[in-house]
């Protein structure tokens, strides 16, 4: 007799693994899909933004490329206990901002998010060493009114280091270069647009001395695409005693 049974058919499992391995397939394959027409839409300028980075890090020396690198080590010079041990370079074209260090200490640079575009200035009391402010001042398309109240604002003994980053000179008028002249700096008159400058001042100390380099920007000279040469600075400043 033929028995013929209605209900639930049971597929072997081999079945269902195979069709699980193909659901699971199909899942990767639409992914890889997605994937790859997202990249092609949206990656352009992430492509320009890194060609130019790639044709302006090509222009530098191997010294200025092991600075694009190092994120935070010092190179001051071993002091007396009685002076201020620093370091400090410009900035590097418009890639790397300026680093100021005390003490074999990275007290402003792009590591603690304290840098930028323009002039950056770092406050210390002469009679301790201490720091106590710390600034930095857009001379392209910032204003110049808040870089003449920072220097109005220092008090007499205090160590100023300022060093320049991109382009420090724009936005300077008569009145922040006498107030910085006034610190000591001899330069700051010659200070113009894309040039490397540094300098170590002090309000109301002794100006023998004081610290100050400048490279101007030449287009015949620059290393770099439209910037010249980064420039360093390291030394002891006696802290001051009056």
């Amino acid at each position: 007799m033929l028995t013929v049974r209605v209900g639930r058919v049971t597929m072997p499992r081999r079945h269902i693994y195979t069709r699980w391995i193909l659901q699971c397939l199909l899942i990767v394959v639409t992914l890889l899909i997605f994937v790859t027409v997202f990249i092609q839409k949206y990656s352009q300028p992430f492509k320009a933004f890194s060609t130019r980075q790639r044709a302006l890090s090509g222009q530098m020396s191997g010294q200025n490329q092991a600075l694009v690198k190092r994120s935070g080590p010092c190179e001051n010079k071993e002091c007396p206990s009685d002076q201020i041990s620093f370091y400090m370079h410009s900035g590097v074209a418009n890639v790397v901002p300026g680093k100021i260090c005390l003490y074999n200490t990275l007290i402003l640079g792009s590591t603690l998010n304290n840098a930028g575009v323009g002039i950056n200035i770092v406050i210390v009391n002469g009679k301790t060493g201490e720091v106590t402010k710390t600034g930095h001042f857009d001379m392209y398309v910032g204003e110049v009114k808040p870089l003449i109240t920072f220097l109005n604002s220092i008090e007499n003994g205090s160590i100023v280091l300022m060093a320049s980053f991109d382009e420090p000179a724009t936005k300077l008028d008569n009145e922040a270069k006498k107030l910085i002249a006034e610190l000591g700096s001899k330069y700051i008159n010659s200070v113009g647009f894309r040039d490397n400058w540094l300098f170590v001042g002090a309000k109301g100390a002794s100006k023998k001395d004081l610290f100050e380099k400048h490279t101007k920007n030449d287009g015949e000279k620059n290393p770099y695409d439209g910037w010249p040469e980064f420039i360093t600075l390291t030394g002891c400043i006696p802290k001051y005693l009056g």
